[in-house]
């Protein structure tokens, strides 16, 4: 083999590996088995946010999965609140172990009037969303650890 070749057989190789590597798709769908972390942000009267609270245990982590399954999802609604959201949540997932974590952001609203929650993600197949009266209590009590 000459050397040109050999040149040629080398870039060619490196070259279908940036192709290869190019074309991993990051999903749009995300599976709550991924969900490792979940960082909260409160907001204040003043309508700012409390320092963020990292959430990390399994346990809860895992309650947090269960009731976000629970979510009635409209993807195609433009929703506009009257007011500032309770709660910013930004869940991160893990979908690949070589690559880095995936993050959704959360807006929640904790409906005193009927208990429940409505929810906007910046997810484009979740958008807007409602739980339930049990569910967003367990939520409330989950993210704000009340």
């Amino acid at each position: 083999m000459s050397r040109k070749t050999k040149i040629y057989v080398i870039i060619s190789i490196i070259f279908a590996m940036f192709l290869i590597g190019c074309t991993t798709k990051v999903p749009k769908e995300f599976n709550l088995s991924q969900l490792t972390r979940v960082d909260v942000e409160v907001v204040m009267a003043d309508e700012s946010y409390e320092e963020a609270v990292m959430i990390t245990d399994e346990k809860t982590i895992s309650m947090l999965r269960k009731t976000f399954k629970q979510i009635n999802w409209e993807p195609n609604a433009e929703p506009k609140m009257a007011r500032k959201e309770d709660v910013k949540a930004t869940l991160f997932f893990k979908y690949d172990v070589n690559m880095p974590e995936r993050l959704v952001e959360y807006q929640i609203w904790f409906n005193k009037s009927d208990n429940t929650a409505t929810i906007i993600s910046t997810n484009e197949n979740e958008n807007f969303g409602t739980l339930e009266k049990d569910y967003a209590k367990t939520l409330e009590r989950n993210i704000l650890n009340k």
